[in-house]
């Protein structure tokens, strides 16, 4: 990116949204990039939230920015135009997830829980996959990074389910000792996972994807009425 470029973004990064909204109404339909550019991010991470489905969450973002755009004349500025445009986004992954039950004809209410088990593995999307797999390295490394004590209380009772009197004889330590081992570790682990579900890299909107996603609904906004 040049130093025009770095300007200009600057420059689109500090008009708010009320003015944008204001001078598209206007007729000035290309500010309306601005838009898409400046909450990509938030719809994805929602919309990932809802439907779990990498592809089909840009299709929803696709209509939820043309559907605002084609109601901005009915926003009232009653509540913020992000909170406006993000319950669009919602209630249109809300209605996919409806259309999609539909589809498949099944009720996940009547499913015993094995074959609900054998659906949710072979349903699982490429996203999934990669997200678990990376999950399963970040659950690793922070219990593995426990103190000594925590970590093999938490191993003994949590992963091989060994019950409080079992851990207990094997450490040679009282019941409550197991215990207060166990909340410590669980409370370290909180704390150490914490960091990684607040990272901004977490179901990230990527640049180029960010591009695209511009140029597609902008090529929709202009082929649409004033």
């Amino acid at each position: 990116m040049n130093k025009m470029q770095t300007a200009n973004t600057i420059v689109a990064d500090s008009i708010p949204d009320t003015e944008l909204i204001d001078r598209i109404l206007q007729g000035e339909k290309n500010l309306y990039s601005i838009i898409v550019r400046r909450y990509n991010q938030r719809l994805y991470k929602v919309g990932m939230s809802i439907i779990n489905d990498d592809a089909e969450v840009e299709d929803v973002m696709q209509v939820t920015y043309i559907k605002a755009y084609e109601n901005l004349k009915k926003f009232a500025f009653k509540s913020a135009f992000s909170t406006w445009l993000t319950k669009i986004l919602i209630n249109e992954s809300l209605l996919r997830l409806k259309q999609r039950k539909k589809s498949t004809h099944t009720s996940y209410e009547t499913m015993d829980s094995e074959v609900n088990q054998q659906s949710n593995i072979e349903t699982q999307t490429p996203f999934m996959k990669i997200l678990n797999v990376e999950l399963k390295s970040i659950l690793e490394k922070a219990i593995l990074n426990l103190p000594e004590k925590y970590r093999t209380v938490f191993i003994m009772r949590e992963i091989e389910n060994m019950n409080v009197a079992e851990t207990k004889k094997c450490l040679e330590i009282s019941e409550a000792n197991v215990k207060v081992r166990l909340n410590r570790a669980k409370s370290l682990l909180k704390n150490s996972l914490s960091e990684y579900y607040k990272n901004e890299d977490l179901l990230h909107f990527h640049l180029t994807r960010c591009d695209r996603m511009v140029d597609l609904v902008m090529k929709q906004v202009d082929n649409l009425q004033n």
